[in-house]
């Protein structure tokens, strides 16, 4: 009767000391309003910088921007996920005070979460990024054509960006 007992305890403590002794595959950190995110895969560390924007009461987000590395030497890259309800020909721009357009991409596919425009930046605009103070916006058409803005906030950004690897 203990046997059983004895064999499930055993099991749980062999489980436990495997996985302290693994190494975690994904970490997160947040400085400010955004958050890096890395994961190991294929035994490289791949890092990103995330910011989402939510609606109350909903628990998905409504648009989120990312921007990480291709590779260890490839180029910055930042992704806008906006809602699949969008005009997709007029892609998205992101602005911040009197620069309207900062950064501007166009959509390259849908997926059920929402639809995907990317683009490469490069270290100016990471700099002006850096040296912003106020909110800016990221914008968009709806399916009518009609122009959406969604807050976007950089505070945070030069020591999320500081947090990503080199």
């Amino acid at each position: 009767m203990r046997r059983p007992l004895i064999l499930a305890a055993a099991m749980l403590i062999g489980a436990a000391g495997s996985a302290l002794a693994q190494q975690p595959q994904r970490t997160t950190a947040t400085y400010e309003d955004w958050v890096v995110r890395c994961a190991m895969h294929d035994a490289a560390k791949i890092c990103q910088m995330t910011q989402s924007t939510q609606l109350k009461g909903q628990s998905q987000p409504v648009t989120q921007i990312a921007i990480g590395r291709e590779g260890k030497n490839g180029a910055i890259k930042i992704a806008f996920q906006v809602p699949l309800n969008v005009w997709l020909a007029s892609g998205v721009t992101l602005t911040a005070g009197d620069r309207h357009g900062l950064v501007a991409a166009h959509f390259g596919r849908c997926i059920q979460a929402g639809c995907i425009a990317e683009t490469d930046i490069g270290g100016t605009v990471i700099a002006e990024m850096r040296r912003l103070k106020k909110n800016g916006a990221l914008h968009f058409k709806n399916a009518n054509q009609q122009d959406v803005a969604v807050p976007v906030s950089f505070k945070g950004f030069g020591d999320a960006f500081d947090a990503l690897p080199k």
